[in-house]
């Protein structure tokens, strides 16, 4: 109350104020009667001689305790809205993940090792019974993320007590341990580091040989934490119900390594696989391996990034090969689109509401309904369902239709009409609020943490348009690269606050792939008789009462193991089917019958030639023969200034902590400006060296 008088409510104010008013009775107790002030001097002596001082202790936390909860006892206090929007063994789960993080992130700031592993096990104990501290813990953190906290959340798992219990609550999988190896990059790469990867395999070395198909897990962990031993649970239950070999990339994480990075890291391996036939990773097949892309999260988004740099590399006109599509794709609750929003447009709305696949998002579409319609404005009059497409629909005409009003009726319809516009309007609005707005109280992931891992990725030195940059932002490929998309199985909770993209990215493969099939139609490639089927192509599955990364702690959660077995069991489905055209066998098969050679005959098969993606100052795409930025230059400097800009393009992908060498040969570009001169650009510098703890 003083800090209010005083007008300066503050912290340290409120330190002062704590400490005055407990010194003052700590002092009466010792030098004040023992009875209080005269008037109640009386009625606590008579008190004394029944109330001994255990009675008095437990009478007055009593009391303290229904005063806290005088809400509860009355039916005053709110009811609580993540009971009601999680279902209970998932919000079962996310109470011990929110006592872990609370826990975990107290003990922090111990030094050892050993001791902070341990006080964190202890203060996760604590917070499992102070359910209402935990979550006040977690909320004061969100709100000053760093990259530290991040990882010290997302990497829990690999502590020893936490690990240990994992082990000993999960099923026996496999035989064989996960083995830990290096893949070198391709011979024409400008990143010479290998790439850490770990293989889950149920057999020995010389089995591992005879095996033609691969599955290449990308891990999530919101490209800063998390690597693929995070993931045992999924990746073991994968390895041992499928009898694959599952490769799981431990790729650099952000801020150390910022996009693109990470996603040239897994195009290497990608490329690599391909041109050794999987020698690199101690496969001997005699085809070029077949390869299914999974990723989670963070994950999804560097899966679908690598396929679509696959499919551009051939667009491209690359005359040293041809690099093969992956057989099919697997996305758990993926990151399509950093380019956060508060409400979706029309035109994914339209995505969502396609009559093809309405029917099968129907609680879907009425949950989204519900979060204007009837949950913030039940009493606004609601629309019919017939006429809520239509924009010319007359919502006050009964369904059935009304017949043409002849001129003896019409001074009655008049009437009418005129009568209901003095009534409340129903709304037509086609908005909807997006899942991330929706779900911003989230348990497991939050705007704040969304917001930290976007400026880390990105990193300071990057200004991406988030609406064309499709290699960072997937949700907005072209049209033409999603239609070669192979077969693609989505898989999310559908109060995950990333549900929205999940969906809209679908319905674009979807419009996209449809398109296909009717342009080939029109040239007869296809019959004029076949019908499109969506489940060739794309298949979604929404999980009702769950949010995100649900996979990743089944220990806490076992619901979560039957949709790891439904994943393993889409994985041998895309294998159980015929190779399609653009994967490597089907490639190899046609450039040894010659129907598949350019007009020199110089195509070949699994080139080392990479086309890595790069990013300049602005976002803007470059690739090793991309133009290069505007620049203000003179006619006699123009040529050696554009050759050194051409070759200082390959170290654009450098960690953040080397800045880019400047060019003394080159004026201020008119696109973009030095980091020193550039406000946006040292803002976004100053915004990841917070998130990374910095005490500068």
């Amino acid at each position: 109350m003083i800090d209010h008088v005083l007008g300066r409510p503050s912290s340290q104010v409120r330190k002062y104020q704590v400490f005055a008013v407990v010194s003052f009775w700590s002092l009466y107790l010792l030098k004040g009667d023992q009875h209080g002030p005269p008037l109640i001097r009386n009625l606590s002596q008579r008190l004394s001689k029944r109330l001994t001082p255990w009675r008095s202790v437990v009478i007055t936390l009593l009391y303290l305790y229904i005063c806290r909860n005088f809400a509860k006892l009355v039916n005053l206090e709110s009811p609580e809205p993540l009971a009601n929007l999680y279902n209970r063994s998932y919000f079962r789960a996310t109470w011990v993940t929110t006592a872990l993080d609370a826990g975990f992130w107290t003990a922090m700031k111990i030094r050892n090792k050993p001791i902070r592993d341990l006080a964190s096990v202890i203060f996760t104990i604590y917070y499992l019974i102070a359910a209402e501290q935990a979550d006040e813990k977690v909320r004061k953190v969100r709100a000053v993320l760093t990259v530290d906290h991040l990882r010290v959340s997302w990497n829990k798992a690999n502590t020893p007590y936490i690990r240990t219990l994992n082990a000993v609550m999960r099923p026996r999988f496999t035989k064989y341990k996960p083995r830990r190896i290096r893949i070198p990059r391709p011979k024409q790469s400008n990143y010479k580091e290998p790439v850490v990867a770990w293989m889950y395999f149920d057999g020995p070395l010389t089995e591992l040989e005879k095996q033609e198909n691969l599955v290449l897990d990308i891990p999530g962990g919101g490209f800063v934490a998390m690597d693929p031993r995070t993931n045992d649970d999924r990746l073991l239950a994968w390895a041992g119900r499928t009898g694959l070999p599952i490769l799981s990339l431990d790729y650099r994480k952000a801020p150390e390594y910022p996009y693109p990075y990470a996603l040239n890291e897994c195009f290497d391996v990608y490329t690599q696989i391909v041109a050794t036939r999987g020698r690199c990773i101690g496969m001997k097949p005699a085809t070029c391996p077949r390869l299914v892309l999974t990723g989670d999260s963070a994950g999804g988004n560097l899966a679908t990034g690598t396929t679509l740099m696959v499919i551009q590399s051939n667009q491209t006109g690359n005359s040293r090969g041809i690099l093969p599509s992956p057989a099919g794709l697997v996305l758990l609750y993926p990151a399509l689109d950093m380019n956060i929003s508060s409400w979706m447009t029309d035109d994914q709305m339209a995505l969502i509401r396609n009559p093809r696949t309405a029917k099968k998002y129907e609680r879907f579409i009425k949950r989204k309904s519900e979060d204007i319609d009837r949950r913030y404005t039940p009493t606004t009059p609601k629309p019919s369902e017939e006429g809520e497409d239509d924009a010319n629909h007359d919502f006050f005409t009964p369904r059935d239709g009304a017949k043409a009003v002849t001129r003896e009726n019409s001074n009655v319809e008049a009437q009418r009409q005129s009568v209901a516009a003095t009534k409340p309007q129903p709304l037509k609005t086609r908005l909807a609020v997006s899942s991330i707005i929706s779900y911003f109280g989230d348990r497991i992931l939050t705007p704040e943490m969304m917001r930290a891992m976007i400026i880390l990725y990105v990193g300071p030195y990057n200004r991406p348009d988030f609406t064309t940059d499709h290699l960072l932002c997937p949700a907005v490929a072209p049209e033409n690269l999603l239609a070669k998309f192979p077969k693609t199985y989505f898989l999310t909770g559908e109060r995950d606050p990333l549900v929205d993209d999940t969906v809209i990215f679908a319905g674009r493969l979807r419009q996209a792939k449809l398109h296909l099939f009717r342009e080939r139609q029109e040239v007869g490639l296809e019959k004029s008789t076949a019908e499109f089927n969506e489940k060739d192509h794309v298949e979604v599955t929404l999980i009702p009462g769950i949010s995100h990364g649900f996979v990743t702690f089944v220990s806490i959660f076992p619901e979560g193991w039957k949709h790891i077995f439904r994943c393993g069991g889409w994985i041998q489905d895309i294998f159980s089917k015929p190779p399609h055209a653009l994967e490597g066998p089907a490639i190899e098969s046609r450039l040894r019958s010659g129907t598949l050679q350019d007009s020199n005959g110089s195509l070949e098969l699994a080139s080392t030639h990479t086309r890595h993606h790069y990013r300049t100052p602005t976002g803007e795409s470059m690739d090793d023969d991309a133009p290069l930025v505007m620049s203000s230059l003179s006619k006699a400097d123009e040529d050696s200034s554009s050759r050194k800009a051409a070759n200082g393009a390959a170290g654009r992908g450098r960690p953040i902590e080397q800045k880019p060498r400047p060019d003394v040969n080159r004026s201020k570009s008119l696109v973009s400006l030095g980091s020193e001169e550039d406000l946006l650009k040292r803002r976004m510098k100053g915004l990841t060296v917070g998130l990374m703890g910095s005490n500068d």
